[in-house]
């Protein structure tokens, strides 16, 4: 797979496009900042050595011109109010700048953060469904949040920060240069042995930052499924145990931040040995050479007020590369999101010059005049030809040769225990997983779907799963979630309500207070599992789909619930095409062709009359279930 970032710095480029202008602007003003804090000093000079005493005016050119033209020294002398407000000129103009660079400076890294945010929500949407399964939703959130958050840190603060740095940095040297090179020398010798302890304690922090946000992601992990699966938890009087599994992640933690902060501690007070050193060595060589006469009064104050400039610039330029180190571990942590290989659209071409991808038609899909796209109607028979599969670092092939062709507009029953690979082919019916060349071919109307796009296929494929997921709404809004009408206007009430109808769940909603705008809460936790599953029926049956999925989605409705909500869709879905699974053989009788599945290949197929007669599995499970035993393992054992 060819790598989209090569580098973190091209991630960091790719997000910062749109707020790249702020920073440009910003790191202008913080040189004008830079400026204006350098002339207070040459003021205050000036004025202690030329203006009070009577040392011979050394200003530049212009700024000699105008003293000699107002009146010289002595005027200065006599006005000294002038001086007084010139340098409150300074600070009036530093302040101005300085806020216009801190204002700048915030927007650029707040649009930085909304472009971030946005591109990874928007790649994390068009993964594979197998990259979102082997990836924990606990360490995908902690990426997107907490390493956004300290990328942002480092561009909002530290890079403009090291612009502004150099600029200082160079500015107070050049000013010190100019007064005396000695002592100049004698404060910048320190800044080289501060970079170089700097690079030291870069990589140490860098490792040490990097274990800590993987702890990070394994406790947010760990949180988010305590507090989604609260009810389980409780059920089952789990508290307990899960707080101390808990509490120990956390203290494990913990630990690694304790450590990272050992390590920011001896790095900056190390620091601070050296910036002390750095003020005392300038003060005392400044001193020694005002007693022997070779500095003015008024330069060694100039002096004193540019290294203490000096001496935080350089040790916020130890920070932004101590700083630099969490930065690179939070964008390579970004970067294997953003680098990881989404699901691929047939017909996909490059964007022209100038042109996003994502604004181009997708083939398959017919452009609607509100911009949006229509999928392309699916039809015909569903065949599966010598499908077999296998998953990512598994032994053995959870599907082996499968075989099976579904009439359109028929009902298949698929019969089979846990991990005979039920789902599984479903999941490939939806490219939710993908067939390789090698693993056979499943097509619609005779179209392999690898030639269809995904979005347009699973549009016209109403997929119901045993563990429906239900979102913090209304029960309206779940039933008629992501449906439009062609007009883009919202759905007909009265078509999620038919819906809910065959669905067998508008009695149901009827008896709650708020009715179709009762909230579900997260998850749908606060309705049972039998209601869960018909709202996800209703979901799949609102949006009149030619082809119908239920993955063992009745399994907790009771059987005359089940028979109630089978007959309603024989009746309104006459030409779609549905496929039930289920463990439940009551669920399957009325199919048109049932098979059954066992260990990945199929033992039996045939309607329920056939199956019964032929005396296999299919009987012994019938009988065990008849007999009151609904539980089997697919090998007609209870």
């Amino acid at each position: 797979m060819k790598k989209k970032f090569k580098n973190n710095s091209s991630l960091v480029l790719h997000f910062i496009k749109g707020s790249k202008h702020y920073f440009i602007i910003a790191a202008v003003f913080a040189a004008l900042v830079s400026l204006f804090d350098m002339i207070s000093p040459k003021i205050i000079s000036f004025t202690v050595d030329s203006v009070i005493g009577d040392k011979e005016a050394a200003l530049p050119g212009v700024l000699d011109a105008l003293v000699r033209r107002i009146g010289g020294t002595a005027f200065l002398r006599a006005h000294m109010t002038i001086i007084a407000a010139a340098v409150l000129l300074c600070g009036i103009l530093g302040a101005l700048c300085r806020f216009m660079f801190r204002s700048l400076n915030a927007r650029g890294a707040e649009t930085f953060v909304e472009r971030a945010r946005n591109s990874l929500y928007a790649h994390i949407m068009r993964l594979p469904y197998a990259w979102l399964g082997e990836n924990s939703t606990g360490d995908i959130i902690q990426r997107c949040t907490s390493d956004v958050q300290t990328i942002k840190r480092f561009v909002g603060e530290q890079l403009v920060a090291l612009v502004r740095t150099t600029i200082l940095i160079t500015m107070a040297i050049s000013f010190m240069l100019s007064i005396d090179w000695r002592v100049t020398l004698g404060s910048a010798v320190f800044i080289p042995v501060i970079i170089a302890y700097s690079l030291y304690f870069h990589g140490r922090i860098g490792s040490a930052f990097e274990k800590a946000d993987i702890e990070e992601g394994v406790l947010s992990t760990i949180a988010q499924e305590n507090l989604t699966g609260v009810r389980v938890v409780r059920a089952f009087g789990r508290e307990s145990y899960e707080r101390e599994r808990f509490e120990k992640q956390n203290v494990y933690y913990t630990n690694f931040w304790v450590h990272l902060i050992r390590l920011m501690s001896a790095f900056w007070s190390f620091g601070d040995v050296l910036t002390g050193l750095q003020i005392l060595t300038v003060t005392v060589m400044g001193a020694a050479f005002c007693v022997e006469g070779s500095l003015s009064a008024g330069d060694y104050i100039a002096l004193i007020s540019y290294n203490l400039m000096l001496t935080w610039p350089v040790r916020a330029l130890g920070r932004v590369i101590s700083e630099m180190s969490k930065a690179g571990i939070a964008v390579e942590r970004l970067r294997y999101i953003m680098n990881a290989e989404p699901e691929k659209e047939v017909g996909d071409v490059p964007a022209s010059e100038g042109e996003s991808a994502s604004s181009m038609p997708i083939s398959g899909e017919a452009a609607r005049a509100d911009g949006e796209t229509s999928p392309l109607p699916l039809g015909g028979d569903i065949v599966f030809d010598h499908v077999s599969y296998t998953y990512q670092n598994a032994q053995e092939p959870v599907l082996k040769d499968v075989s099976f062709t579904i009439p359109a507009g028929t009902t298949l029953g698929v019969l089979g225990g846990t991990g005979s690979g039920k789902s599984t082919l479903m999941y490939l019916l939806e490219r939710l997983y993908e067939l390789s060349e090698n693993e056979g071919r499943i097509t619609i109307g005779g179209r392999d779907i690898r030639t269809i796009p995904s979005s347009s296929l699973r549009q016209q494929i109403g997929f119901v799963l045993q563990e429906p997921f239900l979102f913090s709404r209304t029960l309206e809004e779940n039933i008629g979630m992501g449906i439009r009408d062609t007009d883009g206007k919202a759905l007909p009430k009265d078509r999620i309500r038919r819906a809910a109808a065959i669905a067998s769940l508008d009695h149901t909603i009827e008896s709650f207070k708020g009715g179709y705008e009762t909230a579900v809460g997260e998850r749908g936790m606060t309705l049972s599992g039998g209601q869960k599953q018909r709202t996800a029926i209703a979901q799949a049956i609102v949006r009149e789909c030619p082809i119908l999925v239920f993955d063992d989605s009745l399994s907790a409705v009771d059987a005359e619930t089940d028979m109630k909500i089978r007959k309603a869709l024989k009746e309104n879905t006459s030409g779609a095409t549905v496929i039930l699974i289920a463990h439940r053989i009551t669920t399957l009788m009325g199919a048109d062709n049932i098979i059954v599945l066992d260990k990945g290949q199929i033992k039996e197929t045939g309607t329920h009359e056939e199956l019964l007669a032929k005396n296999g599995l299919y009987r012994r499970i019938y009988d065990l279930q008849t007999a009151g035993h609904e539980d089997f393992n697919g090998k007609g054992e209870a």
